[in-house]
């Protein structure tokens, strides 16, 4: 459990019951902000049956790019892909992006990395009803457990208190590692 309290206590301190779809307005701003995350997927359809019918996020876009672009269909493509992009409750920072390159098709790699290794993502997502959320989560085909749903304790902001959290991993149909989370109390302050 130690490699996970960073991000969780990262998610922790998102998990705001009322969420905007604007970007964040608390003062200073940074010069920056992270849009989306895109997946590179062997079949958009089955990560749409985790991300969308699964986990409950909604498709806001959903097309196919072809190069050239005036390509009438895949077969007089040089390049086609299908890109969608799902949002969770904030439109603009809750994207992830669904890509599947369907011509020329990209092979999966050979073996999947081990989850929380160097180098691989982690997505993590906060519910309000994990135990559902999961049971549909694991149930679409291809999705691995990693570990089932248990209570585990943060330390708070500023080394005060705790954060109570209902943690869960899995692998999605692509391999991607994705925690399912819920945190049992008002969202925690962070101390500035």
């Amino acid at each position: 459990m130690k490699r996970r309290w960073l991000p969780l206590l990262a998610a922790a301190c998102l998990a705001a019951p009322a969420v905007t779809g604007a970007p964040v307005t608390d003062k200073p701003r940074l010069p920056i902000d992270l849009r989306r995350t895109t997946l590179v997927v062997e079949d958009a359809e089955r990560s749409l049956a985790f991300y969308r019918d699964a986990l409950g996020m909604r498709v806001v876009y959903d097309n196919i790019i072809r190069t050239p672009r005036d390509a009438a269909d895949d077969a007089s493509a040089q390049r086609s892909l299908r890109l969608i992009f799902v949002e969770a409750n904030d439109d603009y920072v809750g994207l992830i992006g669904i890509l599947e390159y369907r011509k020329p098709k990209k092979e999966p790699p050979a073996g999947r990395p081990a989850a929380f290794s160097i180098g691989t993502p982690v997505l993590l997502f906060n519910t309000t009803d994990l135990k559902a959320t999961f049971e549909r989560a694991q149930k679409v085909p291809g999705v691995e457990v990693i570990d089932e749903p248990g209570e585990t304790f943060y330390p708070g902001y500023g080394g005060q208190g705790r954060i109570p959290v209902i943690v869960s991993t899995l692998r999605d149909p692509d391999g991607f590692t994705v925690e399912l989370n819920q945190v049992l109390v008002a969202q925690p302050q962070k101390v500035r």
